[in-house]
């Protein structure tokens, strides 16, 4: 009897350490397990942190960029209204006239002459009148870097009665060029500039009337940011 009691007991108390074993491996294996998940969601916060942070990267550099860039083209936006107000304040004598407009905008300039300044009908020749202004252009225009000068010769929808010039096409083109020429013996160097001719097919306004025909007849010389530089060109 005593034996039988004795072994019982020797039984529970094996099959006692056997649950609380199971229970303690159990235990540290829920244990372990939330640890990994919460080893798995952190590493995932990291990784979501870190590509928030190179996203602010990102926006931080373009921010920057796009300031920069705002200064330059606030600095250039400058730059144009004061050879602007340099050019207006020179001619100022020809615009109250009505020989010549200026006019600014999206970064080019434009001085508009009227034909009647520069040329006589049907000629290609300056007047001195137009020498004088043109003169004044170039001194503002040869000291520039960085820009294009654009000359071009429109007409009105007459055609050209008789003399060198067959056609208005052969007329506004032969008249840029002869702007080109004057500017570039003021000084302005010839890389900035270009002629351009195009007849009487741009008017400003319809040719039904003298004084709108007066208006179409003219010359623009447009400055605007430079597409070539010269080459240099070492001294032998």
């Amino acid at each position: 009897m005593q034996v039988q009691i004795k072994v019982g007991v020797v039984l529970f108390l094996v099959g006692a350490a056997g649950c609380v074993t199971s229970g303690k491996y159990e235990k540290k294996a829920k244990e372990s397990a939330a640890n990994e998940t919460r080893a798995k969601a952190c590493e995932e916060q990291v990784a979501a942190l870190t590509a928030s942070n190179e996203s602010l990267q990102r926006d931080l550099t373009a921010a920057t960029q796009a300031h920069q860039e705002l200064k330059v083209q606030a600095a250039a936006a400058e730059a144009k209204s004061a050879q602007y107000e340099q050019l207006a304040g020179s001619l100022q004598r020809q615009i109250r006239a009505g020989q010549i407009e200026i006019s600014e905008l999206r970064g080019k300039m434009i001085v508009k002459l009227k034909d009647k300044i520069l040329f006589s009908s049907g000629s290609a020749k300056l007047s001195e009148e137009g020498r004088a202004a043109l003169g004044v252009v170039a001194d503002v225009f040869k000291d520039m870097k960085g820009k294009n000068v654009v000359v071009a010769g429109f007409t009105d929808d007459i055609p050209v009665a008789s003399g060198q010039y067959r056609d208005n096409w052969e007329l506004s083109t032969a008249r840029a060029v002869a702007v080109v020429r004057y500017l570039t013996s003021r000084g302005v160097p010839p890389h900035m500039l270009g002629a351009a001719g195009f007849s009487e097919f741009r008017p400003i306004v319809a040719n039904d009337t003298p004084a709108n025909r007066s208006q179409n007849r003219r010359i623009e010389i447009a400055l605007t940011p430079a597409d070539y530089e010269a080459p240099v060109v070492e001294p032998r």
